[in-house]
């Protein structure tokens, strides 16, 4: 006789993180504060070329795709917050160590939107599978560019064919490797979850 399966857990992958006690809030602290330093930190990992866009090649976008996914809307929304906040009071954290209102800061605005709105679908099942969790980053890279053109437009003075082509059209291959990674990372930790669930 085969012994039925568990069901899968609910929620987003930090809830599975225990917590010190009944202190569910000391847990979420130090994520918070450790997805805002790792957002930062994967934004000095960027590659410069001034020929075809103003706007790095960053890691960043994956990283808060990424977290938005594991931490869910609550914790993302938070780290982006303090992310951002930081940076407009100082802290070398964005992009190739600049701070303040650079013209790439509206992407860091679409960060503060896509990453709660991909951890509500990813709480919703989103990133269970391949498929699902494409559609996540493709909904989140969407809510990003449409923060970060429109605002390098505003800044550098770019219309809105120079906008697509320097602010969009560069970043395309490399959206789609990103996606191909988050997809396989995020389906294969639950798959492991799941294991470990059920065992």
């Amino acid at each position: 006789m085969s012994v039925p399966s568990l069901p899968a857990p609910r929620g987003v992958l930090a809830d599975l993180i225990p917590t010190i006690g009944a202190k569910a809030w000391a847990r979420d602290a130090v994520l918070v504060a450790g997805g805002a330093a790792l957002t930062g930190l994967s934004a000095q990992v960027a590659i410069e070329i001034p020929a075809i866009s103003p706007v790095p090649f960053v890691l960043t976008t994956l990283t808060v795709l990424l977290l938005g996914a594991c931490y869910g809307p609550a914790r993302a929304a938070a780290s982006m917050a303090v992310y951002l906040l930081a940076g407009l009071a100082g802290v070398p954290w964005f992009s190739e160590g600049y701070s303040g209102a650079v013209p790439t800061l509206g992407y860091v605005i679409g960060f503060l939107i896509a990453a709660p709105v991909v951890g509500a679908l990813a709480r919703r099942g989103g990133d269970r599978t391949v498929a699902r969790t494409a559609g996540l980053m493709v909904v989140g890279n969407v809510i990003i560019y449409a923060a970060g053109v429109p605002y390098l437009m505003a800044a550098t003075g770019m219309g809105l064919s120079d906008g697509l082509a320097k602010g969009l059209v560069p970043f395309a291959a490399g959206d789609l490797i990103k996606l191909v990674i988050a997809a396989a990372l995020l389906p294969a930790a639950w798959k492991l979850v799941n294991r470990f669930t059920n065992a």
